[in-house]
């Protein structure tokens, strides 16, 4: 998938971050019709070294900043509530040797599943967010310094819940634009948004069952024939007092109207997140699927019977054939991400599980067996634990960066001598007052 959110990375350097000088809320306010646009600054000299931990050190400005998707939550006496407040997206920025971050807040949601950089046709680049209850895709562009939302749908599907749980973007059809594909809950509705001439959007459902929550979104070339497919993981509802959870990832391909297709048949397991993108370097892409546990019996009796199985399907993978590349020793895992940890051009891949840490997988000679596993960092979780290879300094050797939502950090993971050196960019004072839902790069003013 990092491809194809590349190509609409590509299109969004112009920066949107303008003002990211202090700790404010910027409101929902009226949508405007412009932003500033300005160049992609030039990577910094190379950085010095943290003696303590024998790290480089972060340079005093970096080229390219973070967005990070939360839903927030009411504080009383120093501790966290089940109260939501509004939906919020953070950007962090690197400027005059100090981390800055800018809050945006949205009041017509509760939680923000995604933020993402993205240009629409034609327009100036903006921010992409996929909100819940209540559901909307909004577009924020720069007007005067502060960001305003245009919402391209807002939309209410029958059942208990109305949220947009995930979006990707990748020009489906070959004809230059962008297409939105977006996840929901709980009608199960895939749905593709298409910029029309008017700049409209016009909202084509090409799924939808009772019932269910679709949790991703990926977008991929499994069979390499230059026509994007899309990927979604259809469950029933979440069961959080149950040992188990059926769930299957199915395919799409939208320029040829196929779709339904089961590719991964999950039996009674399931997974909510998948990874679609080419990390052995054969220049094919496959399809990751982190299948949660299997468990037996509740509370105190729970017992793991099955752990965390990390699987591959490749165009050829009989949707029951998926090949384990990697078990993790823990209930489920929220984020894959895929990045060169270490500049010698080959990708690996971190797996950020719900309680036990982070895993670092290495694919062998053979990619379609197991792959070398390491624990790098035991402590560190959260119920998402969102994480997020990207190479902010612009030296062409990603860093990681990773919400652990349990201790309220913010983390940032270089490699030294092929071991993760950690930093922690950014805490706050309870750590439950907000969960992490996503975080992605973007580039900012120089």
């Amino acid at each position: 998938m990092r491809d194809y959110l590349a190509i609409g990375f590509a299109l969004c350097v112009v920066c949107i971050v303008a003002g990211c000088k202090g700790e404010k809320a910027t409101p929902a306010v009226p949508p405007v019709d412009e932003a500033k646009k300005m160049d992609t600054p030039a990577a910094p000299d190379a950085p010095s070294v943290d003696r303590p931990t024998g790290a480089p050190a972060v340079p005093d400005s970096l080229p390219y900043g973070l967005l990070l998707a939360f839903s927030q939550y009411g504080v009383v006496d120093g501790n966290a509530t089940s109260d939501p407040g509004p939906a919020r997206f953070d950007i962090l920025t690197r400027e005059d040797g100090e981390w800055k971050t800018e809050v945006v807040e949205d009041t017509q949601s509760n939680i923000f599943h995604k933020a993402m950089p993205f240009a629409p046709r034609g327009q100036p680049p903006g921010i992409l967010t996929a909100a819940g209850t209540d559901a909307y895709v909004k577009f924020w562009r720069r007007e005067k310094g502060e960001l305003r939302p245009t919402t391209l749908w807002h939309a209410k599907f029958g059942g208990e819940f109305n949220r947009i749980r995930d979006a990707e973007v990748a020009d489906l059809d070959g004809d230059g634009t962008l297409e939105i594909v977006v996840a929901t809950h709980d009608q199960g509705v895939v749905a593709i948004l298409k910029q029309q001439p008017n700049n409209k959007w016009k909202v084509e459902r090409i799924y939808e069952r009772k019932d269910t929550f679709i949790h991703e979104i990926e977008i991929g070339d499994l069979d390499s024939d230059g026509v994007p497919e899309v990927y979604a993981t259809p469950t029933p509802p979440n069961r959080f007092l149950a040992p188990g959870q059926s769930g299957d990832v199915v395919r799409f391909v939208p320029k040829r109207k196929e779709g339904p297709t089961v590719v991964a048949a999950l039996g009674i397991r399931h997974a909510k997140e998948i990874y679609v993108g080419d990390v052995d370097g054969d220049g094919v892409d496959a399809l990751y699927v982190p299948v949660e546990a299997l468990m037996t019996g509740l509370g105190a009796n729970a017992r793991m019977i099955e752990p965390v199985e990390i699987r591959r399907y490749d165009a050829d993978t009989p949707p029951d054939g998926g090949i384990v590349v990697a078990r993790i020793p823990d209930q489920h895992a929220r984020f894959l991400t895929v990045g060169d940890v270490d500049g010698d051009g080959k990708q690996e891949m971190v797996v950020a599980s719900f309680s036990k840490g982070l895993w670092l997988l290495r694919p062998g000679k053979n990619p379609k067996s197991e792959w070398g596993v390491e624990n790098i960092d035991r402590d560190s979780g959260g119920y998402e634990h969102a994480a997020r290879f990207a190479d902010l300094d612009g030296d062409g050797i990603d860093e990681l960066y990773v919400a652990d939502d349990k201790q309220g950090e913010l983390r940032r993971y270089v490699w030294v001598n092929d071991r993760p050196k950690r930093e922690v960019i950014q805490t706050r004072d309870v750590s439950r007052s907000r969960m992490t839902w996503n975080i992605v790069e973007f580039p900012r003013e120089p």
